[in-house]
């Protein structure tokens, strides 16, 4: 069991542009079988957490039913933000306080800190997560959301190429 931190990234870091678009994510090709993929990654799942922008824009974006069977929380302090019918819990609070309630709902599957990157950075400054896996696309887009606004050391344990990305798995220095 591990708490991952599993994003995407443009070339300079950002994980969405000013606009709060991910068009240049969505344009490209990436196999959810191949090396680093989502399928195989989502397998391994057993909780969700994500901050309210991330919730609000699948809600936008991915309309409809909840698309994750697994237990989901989102960061917020604005719980009217939850769709009708949606089984998502809402938390405002420090990470570090739901972090076992996560670990306990994975069971002996990973904790998917889903973002954004201020989400992962909470996460990541009290010290929980364990793992970050970064597709990086090849464009750059100047400015936007940092993919992880707080300063901290990484090993780099494992590489890929997966369509139009470069993947990198990576082992958070404590």
């Amino acid at each position: 069991m591990a708490t991952v931190y599993f994003t995407a990234s443009s070339l300079d870091g950002f994980i969405v542009d000013d606009h709060g678009s991910l068009d240049w994510l969505t344009s490209r090709e990436i196999d959810v079988d191949g090396p680093f993929g989502y399928r195989a990654f989502e397998q391994g799942v057993g909780a969700v957490v994500m901050g309210s922008a991330t919730y609000e824009w699948l809600v936008a974006n991915q309309p409809g039913e909840w698309m994750y069977s697994q237990p989901s929380w989102v960061l917020t302090r604005r719980p009217q933000i939850v769709a009708e019918g949606h089984p998502v819990t809402v938390f405002s609070g420090e990470v570090a306080d739901l972090h076992p309630r996560l670990v306990d709902a994975a069971g002996e599957r990973d904790v998917w800190v889903m973002g954004g990157g201020d989400v992962a950075a909470q996460f990541v400054a009290a010290g929980l997560v364990d793992e970050m896996i970064v597709s990086y696309a090849p464009c750059s887009l100047g400015s936007g959301a940092p993919v992880l606004p707080v300063r901290s050391e990484w090993t780099l344990v494992e590489t890929g190429v997966n369509g139009d990305f470069v993947c990198a798995r990576w082992r958070f220095n404590r």
